[in-house]
């Protein structure tokens, strides 16, 4: 079988996050079960018009606004080459609803973009995306099967009116621990992902101001970039920034540390959550979609009313200064993250793909 999938950006692309991992890992699987996929995507400073990843073959025409029209371009020359075409929706979607004739369409849609709005534009960008944007491009795929991978993200769509949601979690690429790991001898929070407005890595960095009042030896690991880093590496001059680190340090650093911090405003799933308990870190992060899926809360982590710094803040202090407590929540947090696998992950997503054709 041929498949045509659209997403703005591939594994490659600097601000590739987790939803890219997904793309790649499902992919590239599908690639060795024997498909053939196309995945067309954005270009970026310095990449290849064209190459192959693991079998895929990846096509990068147009820019971060442009890459839509590009899309629709390259289907009317190209469509009747494909079986299915997979339309990944990251805020804006392609609309393959309005313009792909015979194949068969399915829509992958990790989070809704909601609070994001106002996080991550402007006025009065923010009020029409939340307010009329997003409502209007998702209508025109309430009949259209979609994947999603969580229960919230799954509600989130039923309440628009979507009739055919299908959950395929995200798989894992850190090979979970047998046991607890030595950890840093000084008690360790870590922060992990993009440093912007809708991840809230500023609440960690306050929370934290709190926390070094109960617990005088702890410290702060910041690990990643993003257009906030600077601002507050500046303001927080006794925490850790790491910046972008490669996989292999980034799992030293899981290990190490004691607890991560997960705050944000939305999440589709929380892959940072996962990848820290196979580490054997256990999480303390917000109640929002996505993470009340990926943190059983007093299971693997815990979980605070979103936005409260304080109540943040004494979570983390809970589970740094109580050893028997983190001691089981690590210890379940391996056991959680053995669920998640890529390749059972793929068999899923291909399920999915036959019933549809179906």
């Amino acid at each position: 079988m041929k498949i045509l999938w659209f997403n703005w950006r591939d594994i490659k692309n600097p601000e590739a996050g987790g939803a890219e991992v997904y793309t790649h890992e499902i992919a590239k699987r599908l690639v060795e079960k024997g498909y053939s996929v196309t995945l067309f995507t954005a270009e970026f400073k310095g990449c290849e018009k064209e190459e192959s990843l693991d079998g895929v073959k990846v096509l990068r025409y147009g820019g971060k606004y442009t890459v839509y029209a590009k899309a629709k371009k390259f289907y009317r020359k190209n469509g009747n080459r494909f079986d299915v075409v997979i339309d990944e929706i990251n805020t804006r979607p392609f609309l393959t609803p309005k313009f792909v004739a015979k194949e068969k369409i399915i829509a992958l849609i990790h989070q809704l973009a909601r609070e994001f709005w106002f996080y991550e534009t402007h006025f009065p960008v923010s009020i029409i995306g939340y307010y009329f944007l997003e409502n209007y491009w998702l209508s025109h795929y309430r009949s259209v099967p979609t994947i999603t991978v969580s229960e919230s993200t799954k509600h989130d769509l039923e309440q628009l009116g979507f009739k055919r949601v299908f959950i395929v979690r995200n798989g894992l690429d850190v090979k979970p621990l047998d046991a607890i790991p030595k950890k840093s001898e000084r008690p360790t929070v870590i922060f992990l992902g993009r440093m912007k407005r809708a991840k809230k890595p500023q609440d960690v960095v306050e929370a934290f101001r709190l926390v070094k009042k109960e617990v005088k030896d702890a410290q702060l690991w910041m690990v990643g970039d993003g257009y906030l880093r600077r601002k507050l590496k500046d303001k927080a001059k006794d925490v850790n920034f790491f910046g972008f680190v490669n996989g292999k340090t980034k799992v030293e650093l899981l290990r190490k540390a004691w607890i991560i911090a997960v705050p944000g405003v939305r999440e589709g799933w929380g892959q940072v959550v996962t990848q820290a308990n196979a580490c054997a870190t256990p999480a303390v992060g917000y109640d929002i979609p996505g993470l009340r899926d990926s943190i059983k809360h007093e299971y693997n982590g815990l979980l605070v009313e979103r936005g409260d710094i304080q109540t943040f803040a004494e979570a983390m202090v809970k589970l740094l200064t109580d050893e028997e407590l983190r001691l089981r929540l690590s210890r379940n947090a391996i056991e959680w993250a053995k669920r998640f696998n890529w390749d059972r992950s793929t068999e899923e997503f291909e399920r999915v793909i036959e019933n549809v054709i179906e």
